[in-house]
């Protein structure tokens, strides 16, 4: 789960992290009375989740309390396209008035977590601003890395070294390593899988400001982390994950290819993705079904795929452990009764109860591709792609 910039930089400010001054505004007159109570030049910011809002007019640096009522009512109630969106964009339902921030040297700061070493890593960079992604990918030498041992947590030696190595004075190093021990006690707090500053700006009078700020929040934690719940915008979101969740459908993410993949089993899932691939296709999107024996569920998911208009294709590939596939054929019939599916549907089941699946589908009547192996099925899938191209 994300939060917007303001949600994140308040935040920040509860863990003693230093953030420009500013508020949010909904609407033109709301950001007028924010500005005019601020000090210097004035930064309106769309408030999306999605990078790149500067280099898509998402992000206005104005002078006055007129300027900034004009340049919230441009941005607010439309759809911001960057290259982080899709093209029809993310809608602009908020803006962050604040300080600009009068800035000497851009840093980065971020906390992710490690995948392949198991723990947090503390980076940080010189080389701040919004190419970061390139200085990470050219230029990898220049992203400093520590990692964290959370039964120990960010030791100050840890925290120090960083700042030193960023070549701060004496002042700054101190501010730095109290402000990076505080980052992680939020990353920790509250669950985060992503907690970033970038631009961690140097001000030309010394000071150090997160003036921007990501937040990002695992799913799996929000049982125990209700405020960030709150937190939630779904209209950033993609509408058919968001109604997959409104389902119980948690294991679903949309993708940009066109066959729609209803699977059981993360791996499995993932499996399917990187055949598509190598057969000359591409998901639409990943869905791993679980092992719940219901029907109704399997009717969910097939409504799920079959309204997404870039599916030209359905794929049932199945793999019965723990899931029957008898179960996942009953749900494929109840699904042709419930609604119109305008694709083709390639349906391979191996595993559990398998022949009594294979003679509920045989004997449905559904026009249906049968596959009887996995490579089988990812080709007739592409198959049937090329047909309707």
């Amino acid at each position: 789960m994300k939060a917007h910039e303001y949600q994140a930089k308040e935040l920040l400010a509860e863990y003693g992290v230093p953030i420009p001054v500013g508020g949010v505004a909904k609407t033109a007159s709301e950001a007028r009375e924010i500005a005019a109570g601020l000090k210097g030049q004035i930064v309106v910011k769309a408030q999306v989740h999605a990078g790149g809002r500067g280099k898509a007019g998402g992000i206005k640096i104005v002078s006055t309390p007129d300027e900034a009522e004009q340049a919230a009512r441009d941005m607010l109630g439309s759809m911001l396209v960057t290259h982080q969106t899709s093209p029809e964009g993310v809608p602009v339902n908020a803006v962050l008035v604040a300080e600009a921030a009068d800035i000497e040297k851009e840093l980065y700061l971020g906390i992710v977590i490690d995948g392949v070493a198991g723990l947090p890593v503390i980076m940080a960079s010189e080389s701040g601003g919004v190419d970061i992604e390139e200085v990470a990918s050219t230029s990898p030498e220049k992203i400093l890395k520590a990692y964290v041992y959370p039964g120990l947590g960010v030791r100050p030696y840890l925290a120090r070294q960083l700042a030193f190595d960023l070549n701060l004075n004496k002042e700054q190093v101190k501010s730095a390593t109290e402000l990076i021990s505080n980052l992680y006690k939020l990353f920790e707090a509250k669950d985060c899988s992503l907690a970033e500053i970038n631009p961690l700006a140097v001000t030309t009078d010394g000071r150090l400001l997160a003036v921007d700020a990501k937040l990002n929040f695992d799913d799996n934690a929000l049982f125990r982390q209700r405020d960030v719940e709150e937190l939630r915008d779904v209209q950033q979101e993609d509408a058919l994950e968001v109604e997959a969740k409104s389902k119980g459908i948690e294991n679903y993410i949309k993708l940009d290819g066109e066959v729609g993949c209803l699977v059981n089993g993360a791996g499995l899932a993932m499996a399917v993705l990187d055949l598509l691939k190598q057969v000359g296709g591409n998901a639409a999107n990943f869905l791993d079904i679980g092992t719940i024996n219901d029907p109704d569920r399997v009717v969910q998911a097939i409504g799920i795929i079959n309204s997404d208009p870039d599916v030209k294709v359905i794929l049932v590939n199945i793999f019965g452990g723990m899931a029957r596939t008898d179960v996942i054929a009953q749900g494929l019939v109840a699904a042709s009764k419930q609604m119109e599916i305008k694709v083709p549907v390639v349906v391979r089941l191996a595993g559990t109860n398998v022949d009594e699946g294979n003679r509920i589908l045989d004997e449905s009547g559904l026009n249906l591709i049968r596959a009887y192996s996995f490579k089988e099925a990812a080709q007739k899938a592409v198959e049937a792609v090329q047909k309707s191209n």
